[in-house]
């Protein structure tokens, strides 16, 4: 059976195949989303497509689930997806493989409620109304940080919505509140306030993170592909990590970043700080990929589980995570 919260997801995805449309027969076709990271200037510099020798299919999502449903529909390559909607997915089996993690979210997520929505704390919410992209990061942050205040989650008016979506209902007085990132945060925060970040969620024992999907028939037949996708996010990672400084508001890292994001240029340092960039090397640790990615899927499973979000927890979740292309990006450097 179906998990309840993707099944719409997974049974549009041949609408979503055809609504994208059929790229070139060599492109390689990777769906990003407006997440502030420093692989955006990569991809704004052509990297990947010099890496690839192929041209590059760049396609913009506006949550996991939709990413989500273009690969399991055969119409995405390689895909952006948070740790909720990757769970969710493997936990319905979708044949698909972590292989890179793009970043751990801090304070890049907040839930933000409308200047005279009135709640002014946790227990307000109870009646109101909360957007949040389900099957995303933040419905998960959302969720248990719902449960960390003993709020049970029927007493809140739950809406399915993506950013922009949110944007407008919030500048139209629709909605109370949202659970989002940028840039759709940061239109909201200018007529709200943060009542709490992923950074406190993730303290409170459910840390979210962001990352790189693949296909597993694609990764089967075009392995260099994928390690070099590894190869080319994880320099720019490393360029940022070197001197994160450099990438000020004046800079042309910052730039590059607001064009493709629709993010502020001024923003960007900021935001950059809201998550943390795993080095190559860290990614193919037991801290991530080459353990701990397994247990973070799992437990998050199990929560999304808890709350009636999926049907069943699998016994081994090894299978849809694979650290065998930043290992390989690591011993290239």
């Amino acid at each position: 059976m179906q998990t309840k919260l993707l099944t719409a997801a997974l049974a549009a995805a041949a609408l979503a195949g055809a609504a994208l449309g059929a790229a070139a027969a060599d492109a390689v076709v990777i769906g990003y989303q407006t997440t502030i990271d420093p692989a955006k200037v990569a991809q704004a510099d052509g990297l990947y497509e010099k890496e690839f020798g192929r041209p590059v299919d760049w396609r913009k999502f506006d949550s996991g689930a939709e990413v989500i449903a273009a690969i399991a529909g055969g119409s995405l390559d390689i895909g952006f997806v948070g740790s909720s909607p990757l769970a969710v997915a493997a936990s319905n089996k979708v044949p698909i493989e972590a292989f890179f993690i793009a970043d751990l979210i801090g304070d890049a997520e907040q839930l933000v409620v409308r200047n005279g929505s009135g709640i002014e704390k946790p227990e307000d919410l109870a009646g109101k109304t909360v957007a949040v992209p389900f099957v995303s990061t933040t419905h998960y942050s959302l969720l248990a940080a719902l449960k960390h205040w003993g709020i049970d989650p029927t007493t809140v008016k739950i809406v399915n919505a993506r950013p922009p979506e949110i944007a407008a209902a919030w500048e139209r007085g629709d909605i109370d509140a949202a659970y989002v990132w940028d840039p759709a945060l940061g239109a909201i925060k200018a007529s709200g306030k943060v009542l709490v970040s992923s950074a406190e969620v993730g303290q409170w024992g459910a840390p979210t993170f962001d990352a790189w999907i693949v296909r597993k028939d694609f990764a089967a037949e075009n392995p260099a592909i994928v390690g070099g996708f590894a190869k080319v996010t994880g320099d720019a990672y490393a360029e940022f990590l070197k001197a994160p400084e450099a990438w000020s508001t004046s800079s042309e890292q910052a730039a590059k970043i607001a064009k493709l994001t629709g993010a502020k240029v001024e923003d960007v340092p900021l935001l950059l700080k809201g998550y943390v960039f795993p080095s190559l090397a860290e990614q193919a640790s037991d801290k991530f990929l080459g353990g701990a990615t397994v247990q973070a899927i799992t437990a998050t499973s199990e929560f999304l589980k808890e709350q009636g979000k999926i049907d069943a927890v699998l016994p081994d979740y090894s299978k849809y995570v694979s650290s065998k292309y930043v290992s390989e990006a690591v011993a290239s450097n």
